[in-house]
């Protein structure tokens, strides 16, 4: 990672404290960059994907925020489960944020499978969370949703790999949904963090069973009209995933959201721009009240 700019290797070397709570008999890991006192920031990581995506990012917010990302079961460093489902994943969310005496204002950050966990979460419990931002996440409009059955491959069962060396298993590392990324050095941290030894090899740290074992219990559209909190959606302006038709249909259901476009920027918004996604988390912040000191935040690679 010798051509990483000095701001990635600010962020990525801040020291954090890890600690794990138990939902449903499952123990589910989180890690922590400051202490309890200030604003709660909770940090939701995509499908198969781990609290350290978010370490290039979080540390940004600590100056006004108590930051945290967790791990969702079946990921990361947290437990597997023989069954998943929204409802639980939503608890897990509620049960980091209790753990680490988030405030009840707590804002959420969820990205893509996270963000879909995030809006039960937050529906369910408009008590507990102070706002809600979707990363490339959220309603779809009618017609992507048909686009995307129409193009959708039945789930088969995947076979369980296992590599030699760490090395070898970290070289095979590809983001999913499959996207070219020029930020190498992010994808490389990423991809080490993506990997454990286990049964006399390396394999992936998820649960390659999950999406087979998983139960959704509700409408993201539903999960949406039942949030009373502010929402807003941070999205990639060249995203296969979420469009910005989704975007404007799903602003049309919750007139108030914020949008926040993010140019030359795919699904892993923040992974494609991430100086620009820490622009645009902390503009939102600030339209909210949340007061994000400017120098720290909007200027960040300064």
């Amino acid at each position: 990672m010798s051509d990483a700019p000095n701001w990635f290797w600010n962020a990525i070397e801040t020291p954090v404290k890890e600690g794990q709570v138990s939902v449903r008999d499952c123990d589910v890991h989180f890690q922590s960059w400051n202490e309890p006192g200030q604003p709660g920031l909770l940090f939701v990581h995509g499908h198969n994907a781990h609290a350290h995506w978010w370490d290039f990012i979080a540390p940004f917010f600590m100056s006004h925020f108590h930051t945290a990302a967790l791990d969702l079961s079946g990921m990361g460093n947290s437990h597997h489960r023989d069954e998943y489902d929204s409802g639980t994943y939503a608890e897990e969310i509620v049960a980091v944020m209790d753990a680490l005496s988030m405030p009840p204002d707590t804002v959420v950050v969820a990205h893509s499978f996270g963000g879909a966990m995030a809006l039960e979460a937050v529906a369910n419990h408009n008590h507990r969370v102070g706002a809600l931002i979707l990363v490339d996440a959220g309603v779809r409009h009618p017609e992507d949703l048909k686009e995307r059955e129409a193009n959708q491959e039945p789930e088969r069962l995947p076979r369980s790999k296992v590599y030699p060396e760490r090395g070898v298993a970290v070289a095979r590392f590809r983001l999913q949904p499959p996207q070219q990324c020029d930020n190498q050095y992010i994808v490389d941290h990423i991809a080490r963090h993506s990997v454990e030894y286990d049964d006399g090899g390396w394999v992936w740290k998820f649960d390659e069973e999950q999406s087979l074992r998983m139960t959704y219990q509700s409408d993201p559209e539903e999960s949406l009209a039942r949030i009373e909190v502010p929402i807003a959606l941070i999205f990639g302006a060249d995203s296969a995933s979420f469009s910005r038709r989704s975007a404007d249909y799903m602003q049309s259901l919750k007139p108030g959201m914020r949008l926040f476009e993010v140019a030359d920027a795919q699904h892993h918004v923040f992974l494609d721009q991430p100086i620009e996604f820490v622009r645009g988390l902390g503009s939102i912040l600030n339209d909210w009240g949340r007061d994000v000191p400017r120098d720290d935040v909007l200027n960040p690679d300064h």
